[in-house]
């Protein structure tokens, strides 16, 4: 659930800050990247190189780096972050939070973040039970934050009650939970064919393209970070594909990628073809490596099958397929004749006229069609966040 996630974990002066070392660990663990930021009161309580080692990243804690003179911007960091954790969270940055109080670091980011914030309090019982905490917890959970409860135990004070911050286990579970609860593709299942084909001319040659399949794998994860069973078919490709919702078969002819995806189709419930499938072959195959002479080589080639069309004839109408369309020329008017032409519900279109777009790149610059003819235009982004984009659509579409 967690695997690659961008948490930002911020740590406020509590005797309980010793616990963010371990959240910082299992967050680590699970597989999700990690930043922390200090108020500059905790780093009393835990040293920022303890969790700088853990977090492999720099603790920060002001908005200046004081040696280097940048400016840690608070309003990146709230737009990296896929959620944030507060934990520790005294009285003191909970007020300040309620209030809109922007005195440090930490509370700048909480004010900036688009993300999901998750707060677990720690204070002692009697700071805890105060209507004033009460209230603030009420308000905190009213702006849409979510709370972690503090648990039953024995306090720093030596009293036994509530306000002990929840376990850093205990963190783990509830978020895995909530996120699990508004899991957008949950119950669905996606099948989804990427990278290259390779149609062999001999042992040695092959009719090929540069599509590292990187596009089609994130969209992978992004579905299955919502929740979906997917089902990838990736054609030649250096990059691996671990997560416990993916099932990954691995090709390397269109006809092979054609046998896997006809046999997958029929359960899928939203087919995404982002493969750069050759579209010719060669007539034959020669068993030996062909031998270089003085007169030129021609190479009879054959059409291969049309993966895309040849499935989405089979559709029913509660299959939603996505195709994509890499173009050079007349982009639009390509991929809107390709859009209806093989029936499709939503069509991506990438241009190699665009700088930073198309193969070899990690970077994509897309324009999404649908089925009537709308245009949705976004900007040059990472992959990974394309492939957030386009999820976003299919949902919101589907």
């Amino acid at each position: 659930m967690l695997k690659g996630k961008k948490v930002l974990i911020g740590v406020s002066a509590s005797i309980a800050a010793y616990k963010s070392v371990e959240l910082v660990r299992l967050f680590k663990k699970e597989g999700a990247s990690v930043k922390v930021i200090q108020t500059e009161a905790s780093l009393l309580f835990v040293a920022p190189f303890t969790l700088a080692t853990l977090s492999e990243n720099p603790v920060l804690s002001e908005m200046v780096d004081a040696e280097s003179g940048e400016w840690n911007s608070h309003v990146n960091l709230g737009l990296w972050a896929d959620f944030m954790v507060i934990a520790p969270l005294t009285a003191n940055t909970m007020a300040k939070m309620t209030t809109g109080e922007c005195d440090n670091l930490l509370l700048a980011t909480y004010l900036s973040a688009k993300c999901p914030v998750y707060f677990a309090p720690a204070m002692d019982l009697d700071m805890y039970r105060h209507p004033t905490t009460v209230k603030n917890i009420e308000k905190l959970k009213s702006f849409g934050d979510i709370l972690i409860p503090s648990g039953f135990g024995e306090l720093a004070s030596g009293l036994v009650g509530e306000g002990r911050m929840a376990e850093p286990s205990e963190i783990i579970e509830h978020i895995n939970l909530d996120l699990s609860t508004k899991l957008l593709l949950s119950g669905k299942e996606v099948l989804i064919t990427a990278g290259p084909t390779y149609e062999a001319i001999d042992p040695v040659r092959f009719i090929g393209n540069r599509s590292s399949g990187k596009m089609g794998i994130s969209l992978a994860l992004e579905c299955a970070n919502n929740g979906a069973k997917v089902t990838l078919i990736l054609g030649p490709s250096h990059i691996d594909v671990e997560h416990s919702n993916i099932i990954v078969h691995k090709v390397e002819s269109a006809n092979e990628m054609f046998k896997m995806a006809d046999n997958c189709f029929p359960s899928s419930d939203i087919s995404i073809f982002t493969a750069a499938v050759s579209d010719y072959k060669p007539s034959s195959f020669s068993n030996d490596k062909i031998k270089k002479t003085d007169k030129d080589l021609t190479i009879p080639l054959l059409r291969t099958i049309d993966i895309l069309s040849v499935l989405a004839s089979k559709r029913t109408e509660k299959q939603f397929i996505v195709g994509f369309a890499l173009e050079t020329k007349d982009e639009l008017r390509n991929a809107k004749e390709k859009l209806k032409n093989k029936d499709l519900d939503m069509i991506v279109l990438n241009s190699l006229n665009d700088r930073g777009s198309g193969f070899g790149h990690s970077t994509n610059k897309i324009t999404i069609i649908d089925r009537k003819n709308n245009i949705f235009d976004f900007e040059l982004k990472d992959k990974s966040e394309v492939a957030k984009d386009i999820i976003t659509k299919i949902i919101e579409l589907y």
